[in-house]
């Protein structure tokens, strides 16, 4: 006789014998007392743009469960088309399938889309923002789909499914064994949130975060593991570019300048304790939907065929529409915020019900550059691939 379980590290259903007491997890190996799925009642979908609160107190959680489940009990992460999954092999081979001894690719990089499918209220545009995304490095830079990590809830791969245990493996991958000359490129789109610091490295006293798609069990990623794992480690000649598409994202690496568009230069972001969030001698960019106190969009009113975060498809189109020339850092920020701003004063974002319920009718977004040294923003040219360090 066979019971069907729900591992406690990486929510992934199998299949067990039942006369055994513990069973080992086929997806991530943890080790799972025998206990036999609850069947969860069902919750319905609607959509919504990305939300987030300004503080996550046990009442403010506890509000946004609601919105996001309703009235009915939070179903169990499901990471398969269906209902269970059982103890086979990976359908496809990916780059965690390559041997630890092997030399990684120079360019490398981690998508991450957080739809949230089974919550009433649903992220409708990141499986889109990471295909547009993937294109955008494939056909653009030339990274190899080998050397690219995709994780949505579509994945049939369990260790792809974004849950906060799979997101911190592929972010340790990309940046295990990096050398000299490799260009890492990190993509997140879903919820943001933020959190009391009570550590003092934040400037305005809070963590930024992002939500996993199991965040309300296993919690959620703190900008300070971000940095600890993929920046904190880049060795010299690696350049890192992290692009976040999600609410409160402003300072998410933890960089420790921050470029201000309206004075036109660099300011200090490091923390007030006195730590230093350095690189090991490495480059690392981060470019965010908006500002630590913002909210981002969900939106289709950029394209009309689909649903897209505001900022991932603006970005996409300020790179793609200069062709052979590659735009600069300064002028990719001014295109991405003249977008968005026409798209706001035409009310195109921001219309949301949940955004509405949580934040107002009036929302707004600048994206918002940092990065680990500063540099002439409309002299550097945006590359996501870069054979050699930049030289302004």
């Amino acid at each position: 006789m066979e019971t069907r379980i729900v591992c406690h590290r990486c929510r992934q259903k199998f299949t067990a014998t039942a006369n055994a007491e513990v069973v080992y997890c086929p997806h991530c190996h943890a080790d799972n007392p025998n206990r036999p799925v609850r069947k969860p009642s069902s919750a319905s979908s609607q959509e919504h743009g990305k939300i987030s609160p300004r503080l996550i107190g046990k009442s403010m959680k506890e509000k946004m469960r609601k919105l996001l489940h309703g009235d009915t009990p939070k179903p169990s992460v499901s990471t398969s088309p269906s209902s269970t999954i059982a103890v086979t092999s990976h359908s496809k081979r990916c780059a965690l399938d390559n041997s630890a001894d092997a030399v990684p690719a120079n360019k490398r990089a981690v998508l991450c889309g957080v739809s949230y499918k089974k919550w009433k209220y649903k992220l409708k545009g990141t499986t889109n923002d990471v295909l547009n995304m993937k294109d955008l490095l494939t056909q653009k830079y030339g990274f190899e789909e080998q050397n690219i990590l995709v994780l949505t809830e579509e994945q049939l791969d369990a260790r792809l499914i974004p849950t906060k245990a799979n997101i911190e493996n592929c972010l340790r991958w990309l940046v295990k064994g990096s050398r000299s000359g490799d260009s890492l490129v990190f993509y997140y789109s879903g919820h943001g949130l933020r959190q009391p610091d009570f550590i003092q490295d934040e400037r305005d006293g809070f963590d930024e975060t992002i939500c996993p798609v199991d965040f309300l069990k296993e919690g959620m990623i703190v900008d300070n593991d971000i940095y600890a794992t993929i920046v904190k480690p880049l060795p010299k000649g690696v350049t890192l570019h992290a692009i976040v598409d999600a609410c409160h994202s402003g300072t998410i690496l933890d960089l420790e300048h921050v470029y201000d568009k309206q004075k036109g230069k660099w300011i200090d972001n490091s923390p007030p304790s006195g730590a230093r969030k350095q690189t090991s001698g490495g480059i690392a960019y981060s470019i965010s939907a908006c500002e630590d106190d913002q909210v981002a969009a969900d939106t289709s009113a950029l394209n009309s065929k689909t649903m897209n975060g505001a900022m991932t498809f603006v970005l996409i189109e300020a790179v793609r529409g200069r062709g052979q020339r590659n735009i600069t850092y300064g002028e990719l920020l001014d295109e991405m915020e003249d977008r968005i701003e026409q798209a706001n004063q035409q009310g195109c974002l921001g219309g949301s019900r949940i955004l509405t319920r949580l934040f107002g009718p009036n929302l707004t977004q600048k994206p918002m550059l940092s990065a680990s040294e500063e540099f002439p923003v409309y002299k550097r040219e945006f590359k996501l691939w870069l054979s050699l360090p930049p030289s302004l």
